[in-house]
């Protein structure tokens, strides 16, 4: 088999995996256009087409749904070939694509980054910060990190966090014309920061204390869906924020903010790295895992 015939392969499982030639090209680091033409030409020469196409979407033909239950497995094993071949290597080497969320992403995965690379200056790292659920195996990532309680059933999940908290903050601006809280029932009266999903959803803040729990849904003027913003509004004095406790710390610990409700503020599920299986997992990819452990 010729190399372009196998890269033509490889293009049209990117597309049959992501049902996008956007998607598909990132994954491949090349254009849409490169990858539409290289299936073209897949097309073109086996004479059957493969991909029904319109201007909003992709999707496989009958022949297609064959063709890839066959060159799935067949590429997985050689991508496993050259794999065992890292055992040669010195260092890991290669392209680990991972997703995080991004309200998150800075203190959990950010100080690894450095010494990751450097210890390991063939591997190629590239993150993903979105707020937005992802499902890893259809968008091409080789894990994922989340709270517990949203990771995918089957996947395999390592815990590499201790629990973190979100927690409600103000300035000293806001506060000189307002009491502090006490009980969450008392932010009805405040100024309160909505937060939003990507998607544009509200969600509440959650307290709990001594056994009881209260879901709290502000309606003040701002909505945002970026912790950073949030905790610039909150440092403006436009309200009251409730974010997450490591990305406020030294504001709070400068006396920039002021952190209230404390016994109110509660652990959240414990963080996971989670990822689909040990086959085929690459020499770069484990060298991710080792770094998640050790922080």
């Amino acid at each position: 088999m010729r190399a372009t015939e196998l890269s033509e392969l490889a293009a049209f499982a990117a597309v049959a995996r992501h049902k996008s030639f956007r998607k598909a090209g990132e994954e491949r680091g090349v254009t849409a256009s490169a990858v539409s033409h290289a299936v073209l030409n897949l097309e073109d020469r086996i004479g059957i087409r493969l991909l029904n196409r319109t201007t909003r979407s992709v999707s496989l033909t009958e022949a297609g749904e064959l063709l890839i239950s066959h060159l799935d497995p067949a590429l997985g094993e050689m991508a496993a070939a050259l794999d065992a071949l890292n055992r040669y290597r010195d260092t890991p080497f290669g392209k680990v694509r991972i997703n995080v969320p991004n309200s998150i992403g800075p203190f959990v995965i950010g100080r690894i980054i450095g010494p990751l690379l450097k210890e390991n200056p063939n591997l190629q790292l590239e993150i993903n910060a979105t707020d937005r659920l992802v499902d890893i195996v259809e968008e091409g990532f080789d894990a994922g990190i989340r709270f517990g309680e949203r990771v995918t059933e089957g996947m395999i999940a390592l815990r590499i966090k201790p629990r973190i908290r979100l927690v409600v903050v103000g300035s000293p601006a806001y506060f000189e014309t307002r009491p502090k809280p006490a009980t969450p029932h008392e932010l009805k009266r405040h100024l309160c920061i909505q937060n939003m999903f990507p998607s544009g959803a509200r969600y509440a803040w959650e307290f709990e204390k001594d056994g009881q729990t209260v879901s709290f849904q502000p309606t003040g003027p701002l909505s945002l869906d970026d912790h950073e913003l949030m905790m610039q509004a909150a440092l403006g004095g436009v309200g009251l924020a409730y974010i997450w406790e490591p990305r406020v710390e030294k504001a709070v610990a400068g006396g920039e903010l002021i952190q209230v409700l404390d016994d109110w503020c509660q652990p959240e599920e414990p963080l996971y790295l989670y990822y689909p299986s040990r086959r085929h997992m690459s020499a770069g990819f484990r060298a991710v895992i080792d770094a998640m452990k050790a922080e």
